[in-house]
């Protein structure tokens, strides 16, 4: 029903925004917005949509059997090379697993552009304790990001439980953090190589703040 809808809606847009990624994925997040609850019927008991974008989720909803499903809404552009959207941080989805009641999902949806028509080739939607391994990574952002290996690569495990799967999460950083402590050591050693190297420079007296005047007020005329 989503695949269906998405590709139904030719009008929302314009020759500038088919070239941007961002407001491709935008729009479509906000079409599936409008339309999901729809689609949900009665299994849907309260659905939320207005979220900011430091939230987990796009949109979510509390079913009639008392669990609550935060849905991460991602786009993928078949024709655009490098595809490694960040899903969520280890640490909120650690905190968000400690409930039974609480089911992070993703809606992936393909797509390419013909035109300023919008073509979706597959729409997956699962929660992310579906998601093979194999298919998922770790970057170093915080506590580090949950994210798609590539974005046209979505396998399904083999159904095991919640426990399963956070454990192999557990498994995969504490190999990921040893690998951070040895890379941030190597930049202290480098700090340490350009403190060392500015410490013991002679300072030569050239001022720059007149020609730094200069330059900004060049600048003001550009602005």
């Amino acid at each position: 029903m989503l695949k269906k809808h998405l590709n139904s809606s030719k009008t929302v847009l314009s020759r500038q925004t088919a070239g941007s990624t961002g407001a491709v994925g935008d729009a479509m997040e906000s079409m599936v917005a409008d339309r999901l609850c729809d689609f949900l019927g009665e299994w849907c008991e309260e659905y939320s949509r207005d979220f900011s974008r430091r939230a987990l989720e796009d949109v979510a909803f509390a079913d009639v059997e008392g669990f609550y499903s935060a849905i991460d809404v991602k786009t993928h552009r078949i024709d655009t090379s490098f595809n490694r959207p960040n899903l969520i941080s280890v640490e909120r989805l650690a905190r968000f697993h400690e409930s039974d009641a609480n089911v992070f999902s993703v809606i992936m949806i393909t797509y390419s552009i013909k035109g300023i028509d919008i073509d979706v080739s597959e729409v997956i939607f699962v929660p992310i304790e579906f998601i093979d391994w194999d298919c998922l990574t770790v970057g170093s952002l915080g506590w580090g990001q949950i994210q798609l290996v590539e974005s046209n690569n979505v396998r399904l495990a083999e159904r095991k439980s919640r426990k399963d799967w956070m454990l192999r999460l557990c498994d995969v950083m504490l190999e990921f953090y040893p690998r951070e402590v040895k890379k941030v050591r190597k930049r202290i050693q480098r700090l340490e190589q350009v403190n060392e190297y500015w410490r013991g420079k002679w300072e030569s007296g050239i001022r720059l703040e007149g020609r730094i005047e200069v330059r900004n007020e060049h600048w003001n005329c550009l602005i």
